[in-house]
């Protein structure tokens, strides 16, 4: 068994599987849309329309790359408000068309700059969740590396929420939170261990609704078969909510969240 800072630093690895892997080995016809109409693109989320085994979906993803050069192009995942802005409007598209909308989690946060705190960070984070949370759609959430803060949330008004094995889902990093409550950043193993953030803990929580295993292999780079359980997962959440109409799908999500924590 892993400790959870372990799991930590393996959310972060860089050889992991990045949402754009999953986006293109779950779905075909993929098109890539960009801009939020109001400032700007934002290459850290991904947005777009694709087709998964022949029905149309909508997909939003945080971006991260396998390099450096591809981390800096996409901001090290930490997205601005153009990005969560873009989200929404993702979102509102998918159900004026009746798609379903999948997302999948990898950020350490929202990004905290100056200019996104000039345009409106705040507001554009919890309108993306207030979007999410409305929206007469299915909607099926995937946290497959870091989850972080509100820049995680934004994009995780799942119906459904499944977790990778070592990714974490917590409100900031462990630096963060050593930071805050040691006054030292170096404590971040020690923050890990009480912050509750591995998928083990949110599931007990209640917050996740299953964990999808990892194997050596996919920690190594080879991806396929955890791709593979996925696209199951994926494909058994819709066929679950398909049988719902759209008030109930909106209600149940609701209810979900507002129950996290009342049996504590």
């Amino acid at each position: 068994m892993r400790k959870p800072f372990e799991k930590v630093m393996l959310s972060r690895e860089m050889r992991r599987a990045k949402p754009k892997d999953f986006i293109n080995y779950l779905f075909k016809d993929v098109l890539y849309m960009k801009g939020d109409r109001l400032f700007g693109e934002d290459g850290s989320i991904l947005g777009g329309i694709g087709s998964f085994e022949g029905r149309p979906i909508t997909f939003i993803s945080n971006h991260k790359g396998h390099d450096l050069k591809e981390n800096i192009e996409a901001n090290f995942g930490m997205s601005n408000p153009e990005g969560y802005r873009k989200a929404q409007r993702m979102m509102l598209q998918a159900e004026k068309f009746g798609r379903p909308v999948i997302t999948f989690v990898d950020t350490p946060g929202a990004y905290p700059g100056l200019g996104a705190e000039e345009r409106g960070q705040g507001e554009a984070i919890a309108r993306a969740i207030m979007t999410m949370e409305k929206i007469q759609v299915p909607t099926i959430t995937f946290v497959t590396g870091e989850g972080g803060s509100g820049g995680a949330l934004a994009l995780s008004m799942g119906n459904k929420i499944y977790m990778l094995e070592n990714a974490v889902y917590s409100i900031l990093s462990p630096e963060g939170f050593s930071s805050i409550l040691w006054k030292d950043k170096s404590q971040a193993e020690r923050a890990s261990e009480v912050m509750k953030l591995t998928a083990e803990d949110l599931r007990d929580f209640g917050i996740v609704d299953e964990i999808i295993p990892e194997d050596e292999a996919f920690i190594e780079g080879s991806f396929n078969g955890v791709f593979e359980l996925v696209k199951a997962k994926l494909r058994e959440a819709l066929t679950e909510l398909d049988s719902l109409d759209k008030q109930t799908i909106v209600e149940r999500r609701c209810e979900r969240f507002r129950n996290i924590g009342r049996r504590y």
